[in-house]
This record gives C-alpha cells, structure tokens and sequence, in this order.
C-alpha cells in the first residue's frame, strides 16, 4: 500500500526520492513535465491535492478561463511524468528502497515501498508465465474458431444482408470488386532472447525496431557482438484481440469470393505491398514495415510511446490508458484508427488498428457495420487515401462506445517499402 510521509522519518525519505529525481536529469529542465514535478512536489509539503484546474493555472501559468473539458493539457502532462517515474526506477533507480509514484487518477505524489513489482517494459519481456503461454495458445484458438463461426454466420440472412451493404460501400468495393488478390496481415510483435552463460534463454526480448527476422539479421550485421548476446528464436506475440477483429473482417472479405491470404506482419514480404490489395489488422505498433507508408502523410504522429498520438495540426495530445492497471467496473479510454493508403498502380492498403486490444476491436466493428460506414462517409473523405481516429471507452476488456474525432482525406499516398 502507499506509505503517506506525514512523519519526519516518512518526510525524509520522500525529500531523498524528490532529489533523486531532480538529480538524475529525467525531467529535463523548464518542461512541463519538471514544473508539474515541481508543482506537485510543493503540494505535498502543504498536505494539499490540487485539481487539474490548479495545475493548470498555479502550475503551467494558463489563464483563468482554461478549460480543462476541452485541453487535455494537464491530464497528458500527468501521463508522461508517471511514465518517466516509473522508467527512472526501472532503470537508474532500481536499486532504490521506496519510488515516488503518481497514482492514476490522483494528482499527486506519493512515496511506495519498492517491494511492489514494476511492470514490465514495453520492448523488454521477462519469461511467459504459464498464464501468458495459455493466452497465446487462446489466440489461436479463437482464430480458428473464430473463422469456424464466419461459416456459419455466413448463412444467416441477417448477416448476408448486413455483409451485403458493408461490401458495396464506397470503402470496401474497389478492394472487393476487382481483380487483385486481398493479403490478411495480422500485427504481431517479433520477439528474440537472451540466453544465460549455459546457452539457455531466460529472458524475452521486443524491441520496436526489430520487427522480423530480417530486421534482427541486420542488427547483428551491424554489430557483429550482438549476436552473441542474443538468440533469434523466430517468435512472436499476437494479441488476443487480432482474433477477434478477424472475426468482423472476414465475413466482409470472404463474402466477395476473392482470393484472400493470410499471414504476420513479421513475415510481410515487402513486394506484396505493390502488388496486392492489405488489409493490415492489428495494435498501431505492430505494423513493421508499414508504419512508415501509413504514417508517412499522416496528420497523426506518435508521442514519447505508441500509446500517444500527436494531432500535427492542432497540436492536441490522445492519450491511451488501456495499458494501465484498472478494475472490473472502471472506465479507460483507447483508441481506434482506421485509414486507406494508395499504393502503385490500382493497389490500396486498409489499415483497421489500435493503440490497444479495445480500441482494435472497435476499429474492426466500425468498418464491418453499415451505421459505422455511412458515419465515416458523411465527413466526405478521399476514399482511396483518409483516416479517421476514434476516442473509444471500455470497461474489462470490452470496448462499449466510441466517438468519431475526426475524417481526414489529406491523407497522402505513399509508395510501397
């Protein structure tokens, strides 16, 4: 549990994690994010929790009339310190008895005993529990079964009729209707191992950079040394919710009678892009060799992690916490981004992704429901090169409701990699 320093010994130990930080250099100097630090740090020495209001106008200098319903300022600012806190004591301060931490959903700092676990690191795994193991067995289960139930859903005619008005869309149809194969890419993450002195791995490794086993291989041409360090164990990790946003997909894809092939992200080979009509399914992340054809024209960029996107034009900040610890009943946001991207000659790429497993979910509902579709056709996109961004909510791992933020059809069209 937090340990509140209302007692001098408590006091203490606080004021020596506070100058830790500042010593460390984490926080930069005159950011935002070292004035909240600042801030926050000057409420706890007057036994006060400020509202994001006061950060807003004590802490950042922002006038009176700041609008906390509509700049989201404060809350992305709140997001990134307790990222940087938790890397600082994943790293540099490891070693460190009791680590500041900004609990969610609470503007303030508190001091915690060390024995609690640190999470993860996104690009460093440790070793599957066989909790995590039955999981990745479970998202091959599910897509098997998944696709077993398109066949059967294929024969009702509730469903063909939906299918039917989803597959003629505007969106759909010039990827249905002519003559170019469809690819099915499914997002996963390439995942390779250091082995201990014996030879034997104990611990796995993502890196965002290493995207498949091509990519490992010029690593290791680059830095020869590194192959000595680390096994390539031709692995990945496929989310549980690719699964399910195949199931939304496929009926669409498969109603048209076209040839449809599946395969991963890692195993993209780079020539079907300027051939083959992709649809790519799967965590924004994920999407290897793509991101740079997808992102390339974008508005959107990502921040300081792939939970972040940036708005280049309003400079507005969305920021996912699905990834953080929440409670059966509670409420987290994510978000969904679906896009078309034009390749050479008559070749589009359909990107259907989240920044997490509940905004990918949503991202496939909404381009498999008719009511989705037209919703996406009254902000009058470019077809064949738009993206839109969807703020969507969720509660345990069911995404219950999105919002539309936008359409875009400056979008522009990439050549393949």
């Amino acid at each position: 549990m937090p340990e509140s320093p209302t007692d001098s010994d408590e006091a203490a130990k606080f004021t020596a994690e506070v100058e830790r930080i500042r010593g460390s250099g984490q926080l930069g100097r005159g950011t935002q994010m070292q004035r909240l630090f600042e801030f926050l740090v000057a409420c706890q020495a007057q036994a006060r929790v400020p509202k994001e209001l006061e950060i807003a106008v004590d802490g950042f200098g922002r006038g009176a009339d700041f609008d906390v319903a509509q700049d989201a300022t404060v809350r992305v600012t709140v997001h990134k310190l307790r990222r940087r806190l938790e890397e600082f004591y994943r790293d540099e301060g490891a070693a460190a008895p009791h680590r500041l931490v900004l609990p969610r959903g609470e503007y303030r700092l508190t001091l915690e005993n060390a024995a609690v676990p640190d999470p993860p690191a996104p690009e460093e795994s440790r070793a599957p529990s066989p909790r995590e193991r039955l999981a990745w067995i479970a998202a091959t289960v599910l897509a098997v079964v998944c696709i077993a139930l398109v066949t059967v859903l294929l024969r009702r005619p509730d469903v063909d009729e939906r299918v039917a008005r989803v597959r003629e869309s505007p969106l759909w149809a010039p990827l249905l209707d002519d003559s170019l194969p469809i690819q099915l890419v499914l997002g996963d993450y390439y995942i390779f191992g250091e082995p201990d002195q014996a030879g034997d791995v104990h611990r796995l490794i993502r890196d965002f950079n290493v995207n498949s086993r091509q990519d490992l291989e010029q690593r290791f041409i680059a830095d020869p040394q590194l192959a000595a360090h680390y096994a390539d164990l031709n692995l990945g990790y496929l989310p549980t919710s690719s699964a399910q946003a195949l199931r939304e997909v496929l009926p669409v894809v498969t109603a048209a009678g076209k040839h449809v092939t599946l395969t991963l992200a890692s195993e993209l080979d780079p020539s079907t892009v300027k051939t083959t009509h992709v649809i790519y399914i799967g965590y924004l992340s994920a999407l290897g060799m793509l991101e740079e054809m997808v992102f390339g024209g974008s508005r959107y960029a990502f921040g300081g992690s792939y939970d972040e996107l940036i708005d280049g034009e309003t400079g507005k900040m969305w920021v996912s916490d699905a990834g953080e610890p929440h409670s059966g009943t509670e409420r987290y946001t994510d978000y969904a981004y679906v896009a078309s991207v034009t390749g050479p000659g008559d070749v589009r790429h359909l990107i259907i992704a989240g920044t997490r497993d509940t905004g990918l979910m949503q991202a496939a509902e909404n381009l498999a429901a008719p009511d989705a579709v037209r919703e996406l056709a009254r902000g009058k996109p470019d077809w064949r090169s738009f993206e839109a961004l969807y703020e969507v909510h969720g509660v345990n791992g069911v995404n219950v409701e999105s919002r539309l933020l936008g359409v875009d059809s400056t979008h522009a069209a990439r050549p393949g990699p």
